[in-house]
Formats: C-alpha cells, sequence, structure tokens
C-alpha cells in the first residue's frame, strides 16, 4: 500500500533539531526537503550529518515560499517562536513542531495558541518525556488507582521556571490526567538573574499549585536542597512513587504490600522524540488531538505565568490568568524590583 508522505523543513539545525532528526528519519512519511539556519554551515553539517538532500535556506520566509512544506520542525530560541510560527501557518504549512517553552509573554502564547485554533495548523511543543515509559505508567497506576486518592505532588526542576520548568510542571499535569490548576501562589529570587535562551529569567522559584480535583502540589525550580534534579513525587493514600523528568523510578511504596517494585524503565530520549513525531503524524492524518498538543502546553505555560504574576501581586492568582499579557518576572526585572531586597 503507498504511504502519503509529507515535505517536511527544519527551522534551525543545531542541537535540539538533531533530536528530532532520528524522529524524522524513523517515519517514513517524512520527507526532508529543506532546512534553514543563519549559518549556512550549520545547515550544510545538519544535511550531510544526516543523510538528507534537502534544499539550503538562511531566510525562512524564502523558503516556506519555494518549498511549501507541509510540516515545519522548528527549533529556535524562544523569542522566535511566535513570529515563526505566524509565518508557518500563513504559507499554509499543515503542522508545526516547535521546541519549548510557548513563548516569553503570555500574550505571544495565547496569540500562538489563537492562530493555531483559527487556521487549523497543528502545533505541537517538545514535551517528549510524555512519551517515556515510566511516565506512561505512573499517569495509568494513578488513574487506575493503584497509589489510593493522589494528596499530594512534589515537583522539582533545575532553574528556571519558563524553560526547564515546564517540563516538570507538564509531567505533574500528566500525571494528574491534565485536569487544570485552579489557583497557584509564588515567589521568585531575583537578586542574580539569567539568560536562557535570550529571556532572562530567575535563579529560583518555589510555589504551591492547586488542581481542580483538590490534589495540591509544591514546586522547588533551582536553588539549593532539591530532592530530584528534575521529576515529581507522587504522594497517594496508599502509597508513593518518586520519578525524574525521563519517568525512571528511584523509589516507589506500596503501603499495603511493601514488597511490591514496579517495573524498571529506561528513559532514551531518541526513543522519545521518534515516538513524539510519528504521534504528530498520526494526529495530522486523524485529526485527533496530539499528545504534545499546544492546547497541553498552553495549561502549564498559563501555571508558569500566573506564577510570576503572584510575585507581582503579593498574592494568590486564580486561573484562568486574565489581564495579564506580559512578563511579569521581566517587566520586575526591568523595573528594578528585585534590586531592591
Amino acid at each position: 500500500m503507498m504511504v502519503e508522505s509529507y515535505r517536511v523543513a527544519f527551522i534551525g539545525c543545531g542541537g535540539r533539531a538533531r533530536g528530532h532528526a532520528g524522529g524524522v528519519q524513523a517515519d517514513e512519511r517524512c520527507e526532508t526537503v529543506a532546512l534553514v539556519d543563519v549559518r549556512r554551515d550549520a545547515a550544510e553539517a545538519f544535511n550531510a550529518d544526516y543523510g538528507f538532500t534537502g534544499a539550503l535556506y538562511t531566510d525562512y520566509h524564502e523558503m516556506l515560499a519555494l518549498e511549501k512544506p507541509e510540516i515545519v520542525i522548528s527549533c529556535l530560541w524562544t523569542p522566535l517562536h511566535l513570529p515563526v510560527f505566524q509565518a508557518c501557518a500563513e504559507a499554509g504549512v499543515r503542522a508545526v513542531l516547535s521546541e519549548k517553552p510557548m513563548a516569553p509573554t503570555w500574550g505571544a502564547c495565547r496569540e500562538m495558541a489563537r492562530i493555531a485554533e483559527n487556521t487549523g495548523c497543528q502545533l505541537t511543543f517538545c514535551h517528549q518525556r510524555r512519551f517515556a515509559p515510566g511516565n506512561r505508567a505512573i499517569r495509568q497506576w494513578v488513574a487506575e488507582g493503584l497509589l489510593g486518592d493522589i494528596e499530594r505532588l512534589d515537583l522539582y526542576s533545575p532553574m528556571n521556571l519558563l524553560d526547564c520548568g515546564t517540563h516538570t510542571i507538564d509531567q505533574a499535569l500528566n500525571y494528574n490526567q491534565d485536569i487544570p490548576v485552579k489557583w497557584v501562589l509564588g515567589a521568585v529570587d531575583g537578586r542574580e538573574p539569567i539568560n536562557w535562551f535570550n529571556v532572562s529569567a530567575e535563579s529560583m522559584a518555589i510555589g504551591t499549585l492547586v488542581f481542580a480535583n483538590g490534589v495540591r502540589a509544591v514546586l522547588q525550580v533551582g536553588g539549593p536542597n532539591m530532592d530530584l534534579w528534575g521529576g515529581v513525587r507522587v504522594i497517594g493514600s496508599e502509597g508513593f512513587i518518586t520519578a525524574d523528568w525521563g519517568g525512571v523510578i528511584s523509589r516507589a511504596v506500596l503501603y499495603r504490600d511493601p514488597a511490591w517494585q514496579p517495573e524498571t524503565f529506561a528513559s532514551e530520549d531518541d526513543e522519545q522524540m521518534k515516538a513524539a513525531i510519528r504521534n504528530a503524524v498520526d494526529c495530522l492524518i486523524s485529526g485527533a488531538e496530539p499528545v504534545l498538543s499546544y492546547q497541553k502546553a498552553l495549561r502549564a505555560s498559563e501555571v508558569i505565568f500566573a506564577l510570576y504574576e503572584s510575585v507581582r501581586q503579593h498574592a494568590r492568582i486564580d486561573l484562568p490568568l486574565e489581564g495579564v499579557t506580559d512578563n511579569p518576572f521581566i517587566t520586575m526585572l526591568e523595573r528594578g524590583d528585585f534590586s531592591r531586597v
């Protein structure tokens, strides 16, 4: 049977693009026709290293006009996510697989969602660890009640909240069946800000999140004395499980069966990326919501910007997040709020 193929273009040919390349190679429905990078030598090396025969460009507008790809892999610094997605949607691209996080401001996140909704261009973000076998198993165990009633989640991430914390918050949403958060209360250490992919960020953040089903989460991003470099502890009435970002379980206990030990799960990023590409193409064909859909990324982003807004207002923030379009952390940083502490 003839397999339908899709014209694929990469915009950005750096390290993260290489993470996507194996997934594109492994899916026979994907034909790489173009590669874009402001450094032509990076696109040339990418083409050669993966055996692609795509046309090379330094301007993505020119590539979109001439090559007319159906799928774009966008692996760019955070401030470029919105303009590149907008250009792709306007050019008729059918699916954009973007690196995370969504965008530097809440307004830009909302605009990306609006464009996706209005144009029908399928938009996904690379929270690829949802495909890790351990993370999938823990989500299922929680849904089946293996741990009893979920009482609390402990969330850990390396700095910073926007870029790294998005993985941990998405992991928590995944475990809690994608039930939305109803309010947050947060604090940040902005005395020594960092620049991460051209976005200013804090060196440490903490917060409390309460989900609509009553589950409470305690979050630490960066700073000292973390139990995990990154990951989630799920605490239920009948036991608990601690897993890193990739779903590798470091400790698990069932109170009713102390001898129980979960399966040992490996965490291979290459396999997760292959699954992410395959699912995105499958959903492009079926019309189903992708596992890494923009709707899910928007929920994680909303929590992040609500935590920043909590710092600005010195108050609990109820969701949905309204009346905010900026990045409250950057606004506070630029007006010197953290230099006065």
